[in-house]
């Protein structure tokens, strides 16, 4: 799909309408569109739920699933030695000990067992894996005497499986926690925070993470509420509220945490306005006295009620899982498209002077600057080649070539390349130049959560009609709904549903030129 606004080759009259320029003074307003329904619905407001803030699967929970399938199979097999005195299982025992892993991974996966924070303690990540292993082991064992192939195996063996998978379950858990907890004790794996709210509950805050060097979070600075307020608070140093955004930008902050007084919740508007630029995860912990009157999705850290207000929702194996699509179909594609490729670039060559290629520098994930590669689609003789404008309608700076690519999207073939670097998706939000990035942040509701996850080739909102020039601010607020949406219900479907949409819509869509 088109990228919406080339920084040397566009002509623009964006228009700002709708709110003045000003953001709208919605105080938990981060994500636009519900999590079941996509946007465009317009009896449906804008919301945050509970899915939203939900801390998704990371790499640990990779590491772990892999530890509890093999923890599963080397007690089964053990169990076998035991009872029969040799390792070498029958065929039946192997595919009960395949489909026991399996089963372990789905159920433990619905249940929560891998959504844990990295300040969960061990008792309770023990329990939990306790009460899922033997609830693994009541369905397995039902399915067994329901289907009548109980009969073909050893119950002692079954007892054996049973013990021995809960202890070797439990031990991978204990070692896996550990070695975490010392690499971050060691400085590895830690995350960098703010605190907002210079108080006893920050200080206490402060305090716990402090005696619990294991969680690997380090805190940066507090910002006081307070102008008058400077100095420290329990080490800490404290920063005026106003310096909040510049500091989380400037210091690369990984999440600002709201230990906020009772009756200081009026600050919280003012405070995610100033976020509203940032990717950094936004938690919320709460007195006990505001924590009783809310029912949200809550993390333990350091035996603390932590909210998550803002969560990255394609994370760990969700985004492991992405990359692997990206890079499978992005190879196969190159190698299917490569003809068409070498005759579109002799085309661009013979048709004007200038690059083949035209490199353009853009936002990726966390918003680190990329360059994004697409095919020269303006004459670079035309006197507003190096403006950032948008292009429109009948724009004198492209070439004959460069119309008919634009038209069809063909000039963007050469951002799967980027893809196979690692830079962009081919589905995700589309990546908007830099200096559109800067104008459209400041009056767009929670604009910066694109760069939560790498810009895409084409998108949600592309294939819904939000493509091309935006001479409205009300047609980026919908193609930003559109985005948060896709980045909030993400799934492999989701994303084929996409791609067939862009190969059917692309040769109807009248908005690209």
């Amino acid at each position: 799909m088109k990228p919406d606004a080339d920084p040397r080759e566009s002509r623009g009259r964006a228009t700002a309408t709708g709110h003045g320029g000003r953001r709208p003074d919605t105080a938990f307003t981060l994500v636009r569109g519900a999590p079941d329904r996509p946007p465009g619905d317009d009896r449906h407001r804008p919301m945050l739920t509970r899915d939203h803030f939900r801390e998704r699967s990371s790499l640990l929970a990779v590491i772990a699933r892999g530890l509890d399938a093999t923890a599963i199979l080397l007690a089964g097999w053990i169990a076998h030695d035991i009872r029969m005195g040799r390792w070498v299982l029958p065929e039946h025992y192997q595919i009960a000990l395949l489909l026991g892993a399996l089963f372990t991974l789905v159920c433990f996966s619905a249940l929560g067992t891998y959504q844990w924070s990295r300040g969960s303690s061990i008792p309770r990540q023990l329990r939990q894996v306790i009460v899922a292993w033997l609830l693994v082991a009541a369905v397995l064992m039902a399915v067994a005497v329901a289907t009548k192939t109980n009969i073909h195996f050893s119950r002692q063996w079954m007892a054996w499986w049973l013990v021995l998978g809960a202890g070797t379950l439990v031990a991978g858990r204990i070692g896996l926690t550990l070695v975490l907890r010392t690499m971050r004790e060691r400085g590895w794996n830690r995350s960098r925070i703010v605190l907002i709210g210079a108080g006893t509950q920050a200080a206490e805050v402060i305090e716990r993470l402090r005696r619990a060097p294991w969680i690997g979070l380090e805190i940066e600075a507090v910002f006081s509420l307070e102008p008058r307020d400077s100095g420290s608070s329990a080490g800490a140093e404290i920063r005026p509220l106003d310096e909040l955004g510049t500091f989380v930008e400037r210091q690369r902050i990984d999440e600002v945490w709201l230990t906020l007084p009772a009756g200081a919740e009026v600050h919280i508007p003012e405070i995610l306005q100033q976020l509203a630029h940032s990717t950094a995860g936004i938690r919320y912990v709460p007195g006990i006295q505001n924590l009783l009157l809310m029912n949200p999705a809550i993390s333990e850290v350091a035996g603390m009620a932590v909210l998550d207000l803002n969560v990255t929702s394609m994370q760990g194996i969700n985004r492991i899982l992405k990359c692997i699509e990206d890079r499978v179909l992005a190879a196969v594609i190159l190698v299917l498209i490569s003809p068409l490729l070498l005759a579109i670039a002799i085309c661009v060559k013979l048709d004007s002077r200038g690059p083949v290629l035209f490199k353009q520098r853009r936002n990726g994930v966390d918003g680190r600057p990329i360059k994004v590669y697409k095919f020269r689609t303006m004459d670079v003789d035309q006197p507003e080649f190096d403006k950032v404008h948008q292009a429109c309608r009948d724009d004198p700076r492209v070439t004959r070539v460069g119309r008919f690519l634009r038209r069809t999207s063909l000039d963007e073939l050469p951002q799967f390349f980027n893809v196979i670097q690692g830079r962009m998706s081919i589905v995700g939000p589309r990546p908007h130049a830099l200096v559109h990035n800067e104008y459209y942040k400041h009056r767009v509701e929670a604009y910066m959560r694109r760069h939560c996850v790498k810009p895409g080739i084409t998108g949600w909102a592309q294939v819904n009609g939000y493509r091309g020039e935006t001479d409205t601010l009300e047609k980026m607020q919908k193609r930003v709904e559109h985005d948060l949406w896709y980045i909030d219900n993400w799934s492999l479907w989701l994303d084929l549903r996409i791609i067939a949409l862009t190969l059917v819509r692309i040769w109807k869509d009248r908005n690209a030129y």
